[in-house]
């Protein structure tokens, strides 16, 4: 295996969300709008998600986050999705954002999982990144779940490939590149010379912003990983604008070939046809992005972890994230503070 592809899937987080949220749910509307399906709930029986022993996993509880079964106690049509993008070489997550559509509300919101996330298990590297070494994508789902004390209702998973592809089909993004990127790594044969300032992006030179951690002079964002997932961030909201553009709905054949070749959910087509007319509805000023308040220097038993803000992550999933129709205490979450 190649080194240039280990660390191309550690940027999978762009392919993610502009797959799942930007161009699957919206632009597929357009074409099978006929078949719509509002979502509904999978069965109480499919929540409960068991980690596989390997005898170095501790047990996650099920994904209900709640005594209270799937259905009582929760905010209609209100449904979380779990976005990931997975570095096959190494067994891992990479990449993790969840989704909470609020159709009666008129809102998504889409928070950013750091990859170093600390979480209370027994594994000896207790990142989120490595839940999928421990239980695949259940295991991931399980985890973020048991993290923040919520149901993780769905998943998708997307290939990095396709996000060069969806920024090729609809002719490159307009961009405010914020620093000067200029790193050179002749072993990966990756260059990466953009100016900052408005620029015309194509497919690969989108993924060399998003994919840019530091200049050959060692100068990086102020705030590290932060400051990456920001421009992640503002990326993705400026893809969201131009996906929305009416002139892009010639590009949707194109656009589901590349969902058909890249993207695997448990959703079903009919489903996500049904989240695009409601994003679709709502616009791209109410898809609001959010990162787990944290400390990306933060230190448990002498290994570097992202490590929680309890009290922050409680107000923030309460505002945004909590599917029930009462509020969340940090005795539902299992936020390991060091």
């Amino acid at each position: 295996m190649s080194r240039k592809r280990r660390n191309r899937t550690s940027l999978q987080t762009i392919a993610i969300f502009c797959i799942c949220a930007l161009f699957i749910c919206i632009t597929l509307v357009g074409l099978y709008r006929c078949f719509s399906q509002p979502l509904s709930l999978p069965k109480e029986d499919e929540q409960q998600t068991t980690v596989p022993d390997d005898g170095n996993t501790a047990s996650v509880p099920d994904q209900t986050g709640s005594q209270e079964s799937a259905v009582d106690g929760r905010k209609e049509d209100f449904f979380t999705i779990l976005v990931s993008g997975l570095d096959d070489e190494n067994g891992g997550s990479d990449t993790n954002m969840l989704v909470a559509l609020d159709a009666a509300g008129g809102s998504i919101n889409v928070v950013s999982l750091p990859r170093d996330t600390l979480l209370n298990v027994d594994w000896t590297v207790k990142k989120l990144n490595n839940a999928y070494h421990h239980g695949g994508i259940d295991g991931v789902m399980a985890q973020v779940s048991n993290l923040l004390g919520i149901p993780v209702d769905f998943y998708v998973t997307v290939d990095l490939q396709a996000f060069v592809e969806l920024v090729d089909a609809i002719e490159g993004v307009d961009f405010e590149v914020p620093l000067d990127m200029d790193y050179d790594d002749p072993y990966q044969d990756l260059h990466i010379h953009i100016d900052a300032g408005m620029q015309h992006l194509d497919g690969e030179q989108a993924l060399q912003v998003v994919r840019w951690r530091k200049n050959n002079d060692g100068t990086m964002y102020p705030t590290a990983d932060i400051g990456r997932i920001g421009t992640q961030q503002d990326f993705l909201t400026a893809v969201a604008q131009q996906t929305l553009q009416l002139s892009n709905w010639d590009k949707i054949p194109a656009m589901a070939e590349i969902f058909q070749k890249w993207v695997d959910t448990d959703l079903k087509l009919s489903n996500l046809i049904w989240i695009g007319e409601q994003a679709l509805t709502m616009g791209s000023e109410n898809i609001t992005f959010h990162t787990l308040p944290g400390d990306g220097a933060g230190f448990y038993k002498g290994i570097s972890y992202y490590t929680l803000d309890a009290e922050a992550t409680l107000e923030l999933v309460n505002n945004y994230f909590n599917p029930y129709t009462h509020e969340l205490t940090l005795d539902d979450m299992d936020i390991l503070v060091p």
